[in-house]
């Protein structure tokens, strides 16, 4: 039995409504687009409004973990790259469709129209080679089911001890994956963080974005624009990266 397997745990329950019309292929890239009223709810979080909550002491301070997450993100001795990114990505993946399953009341067509991350930025989905906007929790449901998809493809994540991960698609696979995970924590941030502070989860969640980052950036799972943002269509979670990083809370990144 492989490293990876040993972390693995039964397949996600469904947390939204499946999409139709089979949005299984991944978001290639996003566009400004109008505030949705979500997103206008926050405020800009480069100076167009009202500071976001999680942009805020003491909140973009709470974390469960201060510090330097070189320790918790390394390569253990003896574990093969691909197998420590594995179950790293499966974790992360498992932990936060858990959070995003507390927030799914709130999370709805009438709510969240757009997957917006920021006042100007939506996501959109790839379907048939076209660019299409989808509602934050059918974007969101077709990210985790297409990511519950590949973690139940053998071929694309081997549990067996005779097969093996495919060195020349595996990693352009697992950006894809941690791209659409970090979508679904800038609009988590952006457009349900007062939820968040409701449930007094922030350290918690602060703490699991924090590891998130620390990992992709140790293991080169993204491009900094990613993280910040286009410049005429910022991310208010770069902001919040940026503030991390400054204040010691990710050290050395």
């Amino acid at each position: 039995m492989s490293f990876f397997n040993r972390n693995r745990a039964p397949s996600r329950p469904k947390r939204s409504p499946t999409p139709t019309g089979g949005h299984r292929k991944d978001s290639g890239g996003s566009e400004p687009s109008s505030p949705s009223p979500a997103s206008a709810n926050l405020g800009g979080a480069a100076g167009g409004g009202p500071k976001p909550l999680y942009l805020s002491r003491p909140f973009a301070d709470a974390a469960l973990v201060k510090g330097n997450f070189k320790t918790i993100v390394m390569q253990p001795k003896y574990v093969d790259v691909n197998e420590w990114v594995a179950v790293n990505i499966y974790d992360f993946y498992t932990n936060l469709n858990e959070f995003y399953g507390v927030l799914t009341e709130t999370c709805t067509q009438q709510t969240c129209p757009t997957m917006s991350a920021g006042p100007t930025l939506n996501y959109l989905w790839i379907q048939d080679r076209k660019k299409v906007p989808l509602s934050a929790p059918t974007y969101i449901d077709s990210v985790m089911s297409t990511i519950q998809n590949l973690l139940d493809d053998e071929n694309v994540f081997p549990t067996k001890t005779s097969l093996s991960f495919d060195k020349d698609t595996f990693p352009a696979t697992i950006k894809q994956v941690y791209i659409q995970l970090l979508r679904v924590f800038a609009h988590l941030y952006h457009a349900h963080y007062p939820q968040i502070l409701h449930l007094r989860a922030e350290p918690h969640f602060n703490s699991m974005f924090a590891h998130f980052l620390s990992f992709g950036t140790q293991y080169h799972l993204f491009e900094e624009r990613e993280i910040r943002g286009e410049p005429n269509a910022p991310v208010g979670v770069g902001l919040l990266w940026e503030r991390w990083k400054s204040t010691g809370i990710l050290e050395g990144l």
